[in-house]
């Protein structure tokens, strides 16, 4: 048995965050006929975003909201737990993709994320916030390269505010590892959070502003309904005058807005609770959130109770695009980030994990969130939030509701908002498409970030990753 394969004997095959003693009791499942000025969809992120702010910006507003199975069961309950101000998946990516607008952008995803933290504390929702920050590590002599170019474009552009570059003396006196080299901390662009009890907060908020929640009732359908809505349950049928959908990974029921995005599976693992003495020997005193910065990265950060989550590097498309709970259990991936975290942790040799899971990110062709309206107009919907929807799927619940409401906001004007990706090809060719870009991203790790010229037509099409 070696070592990594030690690491993982206890690990339990389910997320950390939701395994949880005070896991909320799912509300009962919808039965018979409902009608409510808005109906909600979803009962992630997007979707309780979307049910409180409907009801703190107007009290009297009727809402209802469903979901699949429990409130905060997938992607929600499972990612890293890092909540960042970027609406574009990183200044980077908003950069090359709306450069007029990239400063309103960044002034409206600071803004989204103090509101976050507002929002948290008004309602009491206890999900350990602390806004520590991030720190893109650099591990090899060309990422060192990459990130002092970046910090010295972004210096240019107006777009440094509060992101501190870190030569490889400074990056270890935050967290020590010899594998880092350099880092840039963005210091308040970024908090750290516990994911599952988020979304369990947001759904108490919900309630105790009136709006009624269904769990286990997945939407099976949508209609027009006279001069609303319809949706189809396994028992029972809700009639609105709109409705939003924040469905996400799962197949919308728009059938128009199912071509925008692909399912791509994430793991992660999670060690048991360091000691002193180890927590003393990575140092970390200032708890920030990190990712490396290969395009087959890994994001890191400590939880309340001193454990490490550890995850990225393997992402998993399923040939056609399919959503299942086999998926979620991957043991090579998790060998092999066992494998990685203890290359990059070594004086952490003897640590345990004591969870191991995966689960299922809604990607799209511009990796940041898009949004539409159908049923002229009665529904609205996003997708594509491509991993970084903690933070903004909030934003996203606004420009949703903004939609339905017809306004015209400093957010619907947005280019962003107002244009959609490239949709994805149909099977075989998006399978192969991803496949290739796959390989095509792990050869660049591998030969010092040089982009073959697949990638480099992606990127002149508008449809380079290189997070």
């Amino acid at each position: 048995m070696s070592r990594w394969t030690a690491s993982l004997a206890e690990a339990r095959p389910l997320a950390y965050w939701l395994d949880d003693p005070g896991r909320p009791r799912p509300e009962p499942a919808l039965t018979g006929a409902e009608t409510c000025d808005l109906l909600v969809v979803g009962g992630g992120y997007s979707g309780l975003w979307t049910a409180l702010i409907a009801k703190e910006r107007d009290p009297g507003r009727d809402v209802v909201l469903v979901e699949g199975r429990e409130v905060g069961c997938a992607a929600s309950g499972r990612n890293g737990g890092f909540c960042a101000a970027s609406l574009t998946h990183g200044l980077a990516n908003g950069l090359a993709r709306w450069p007029d607008e990239i400063h309103r952008l960044e002034q409206l995803g600071a803004r989204n994320l103090d509101a976050i933290e507002e929002t948290v504390a008004r309602h009491a929702i206890d999900c350990d916030f602390e806004r520590t920050g991030e720190i893109d590590v650099a591990t090899e002599p060309h990422q060192e390269r990459e990130l002092r170019d970046w910090y010295q474009e972004m210096d240019r552009r107006g777009l440094r505010d509060g992101v501190e570059f870190l030569d490889a003396d400074a990056v270890r006196a935050q967290v020590d590892s010899p594998t880092f080299r350099a880092g840039l901390w963005d210091r308040r662009g970024v908090a750290m959070l516990h994911p599952a009890k988020l979304a369990w907060g947001l759904k108490r908020a919900c309630l105790g502003l009136g709006v009624r929640v269904y769990e286990h009732t997945p939407a099976l359908g949508l209609r027009t309904d006279g001069a609303g809505v319809a949706v189809r349950t396994p028992h029972g049928q809700i009639r609105a005058r709109t409705a939003a959908l924040g469905t996400n990974v799962f197949p919308s029921l728009v059938r128009r807005a199912r071509a925008y995005t692909v399912p791509v599976y994430d793991y992660a693992l999670m060690t048991e609770p360091l000691t002193a003495d180890r927590l003393a020997s990575v140092g970390w005193r200032n708890r920030q959130g990190l990712a490396d910065t290969a395009n087959r990265f890994h994001y890191f950060r400590l939880t309340a109770d001193h454990r490490i989550l550890w995850g990225g590097y393997d992402t998993v498309y399923p040939y056609g695009g399919r959503v299942r709970a086999e998926y979620d259990h991957r043991p090579q991936t998790h060998a092999k980030l066992a494998d990685h975290f203890f290359t990059c942790f070594p004086q952490l040799e003897g640590v345990r994990f004591t969870h191991a899971w995966g689960g299922a990110i809604d990607t799209c062709s511009r990796f940041s969130a898009f949004f539409g309206t159908a049923h002229r107009g009665r529904v609205a919907y996003t997708a594509g939030y491509t991993g970084l929807g903690v933070g903004a799927t909030r934003f996203g619940a606004e420009v949703m509701l903004d939609l339905l409401a017809g306004e015209r906001t400093e957010r619907t004007e947005l280019e962003m908002v107002r244009k959609k990706p490239l949709p994805f090809p149909p099977e075989p060719f998006a399978w192969t498409g991803i496949a290739l870009t796959q390989w095509s991203l792990a050869r660049a790790d591998a030969n010092a970030g040089h982009r073959n010229l697949w990638l480099r037509t992606l990127d002149r099409l508008g449809l380079g990753f290189d997070s």
